[in-house]
């Protein structure tokens, strides 16, 4: 699922500030890609310990991330599929089972759709206004982020969510490590 060893992304050493961002944001993405990638169905409905949360969950979970903050935040636009059909107020609290009815791969497809969707916007919004300009749908509070903050926001988001999938791979099949075989080996 990620693009392999020759492309594996990384925050330039000595990049601008978008390129870093851009950088750190496609490492997180990458990194969770190798984690999640290669399951099974019933692999990518393995949950660790006390936690219901999946790696479907996730995949699921991050591809309404990407689509909420790239898509619907930063441009206005309304929500893609399958997240423009989801009752958010009879469903307000986050339910990690949702993706157990989704195959493989149309979880993965969801993930990779999204990813893919919010690199053209943040192009777009890059092209139009740069890192300062406010997200075109402000926070509940009336503040507006701008395309910067949103970018930390995402690594976080990313970076916290990587540290998940990580258990919970390593329970599946022993899969450990923060880069795949070949990656940083030199």
């Amino acid at each position: 699922m990620y693009a392999g060893l020759a492309e594996w992304p990384e925050p330039p050493i000595d990049g601008d500030e978008v390129a870093t961002l851009i950088g750190s944001l496609e490492r997180q993405r990458a990194t969770f890609a190798w984690k999640a990638g290669g399951l099974n169905a019933e692999e990518l409905q393995v949950s660790v310990g006390a936690s219901a949360i999946t790696l479907g969950g996730l995949l699921k979970h991050l591809a309404l991330v990407e689509d909420h903050h790239f898509s619907v935040r930063l441009l206005g636009r309304d929500p893609s599929a399958p997240f423009n059909t989801i009752d958010w107020e009879a469903h307000p609290t986050w339910d990690w089972s949702w993706a157990s009815d989704d195959t493989r791969d149309s979880l993965y497809e969801l993930w990779r759709t999204n990813v893919d969707q919010s690199r053209r916007s943040v192009a777009e919004a890059l092209a139009n206004g740069g890192l300062d300009q406010p997200m075109a749908q402000a926070w509940p509070d009336g503040r507006s982020p701008s395309l910067r903050r949103t970018f930390v926001d995402l690594i976080e988001e990313y970076a916290r969510h990587v540290g998940h999938a990580d258990l919970i791979r390593e329970s599946i099949d022993g899969v450990v490590g923060e880069d795949p075989p070949g990656v940083h080996d030199q």
